[in-house]
């Protein structure tokens, strides 16, 4: 088996508000950046966040990216400048060394591969990525939260996460016509409309996420700011 993801990074005024992203599918893709920062940064600190999140798997991990910097740097450059003590030939210091330092130990043991892809030329994967990238880039630059997505969740845990934390019993105040809608909501609109405040007597539930619903979830939660398992509570 092989997981295939994109890494893409963003700046906007390279040094400026900056975005990073990796993306495999709409289920498994995260997001992220800082006030200030470049696009190399950005395009390093997405391909450190993939490794960092699929770390304790064991398929093959192929990494789509549009930079030559990235690729180069740590296919071809780095065996060099460790041997050098994290300098280059001309003896100046490495750029961005604590992001590559981190990739090189996240590396570690590991079966990655890197794969060069031209950018904006409708690559799905690269495309996706790079769109969640600028998303954050300008969410920083508007001074607000950006969307940080549901993160990685394989296959071979995602039922036993599920069986266990993902299956939650509570007593919860029940209105009829709020039990009906939740049966039949669509996922992101699980955390919509939920009154708090009834006083009806409660009524023992329990909700079972599949893994794309756990995925949408997590996603909907990170965008209210609130914790997974609030949002688990507000379902029951």
């Amino acid at each position: 088996m092989t997981i295939t993801a994109a890494a893409d990074g963003s700046a906007l005024g390279n040094p400026g508000p900056n975005g990073w992203a990796w993306y495999i599918d709409d289920d498994r893709w995260a997001a992220g950046g800082s006030p200030h920062g470049t696009n190399n940064q950005g395009e390093l600190q997405a391909v450190l966040e993939l490794l960092r999140a699929t770390a304790g798997v064991d398929e093959k991990l192929v990494i789509e990216c549009d930079s030559r910097y990235v690729i180069d740097s740590v296919t071809k450059w780095m065996p060099g400048w460790k041997r050098r003590g994290w300098r280059k030939s001309d003896g100046g210091p490495v750029l961005n060394r604590e992001l590559l330092e981190g990739i090189d130990e996240a590396m570690r043991g590991r079966d990655v591969e890197f794969t060069w892809v031209k950018g904006h030329a409708g690559h799905p994967l690269n495309e996706a990525a790079d769109e969640r990238a600028n998303a954050a880039a300008k969410a920083y630059q508007q001074k607000q939260e950006p969307r940080r997505g549901p993160g990685f969740v394989s296959a071979s845990d995602a039922g036993a996460a599920l069986a266990g934390a993902m299956a939650v019993s509570a007593s919860i105040p029940s209105r009829p016509e709020q039990d009906a809608a939740l049966l039949w909501a669509e996922p992101a609109d699980l955390l919509d409309g939920l009154d708090e405040s009834a006083e009806s007597a409660p009524l023992e539930l329990t909700v079972s996420l599949t893994a794309t619903e756990h995925a949408r979830l997590r996603d909907r939660a990170d965008a209210q700011g609130i914790s997974l398992e609030d949002a688990l509570r507000r379902l029951i």
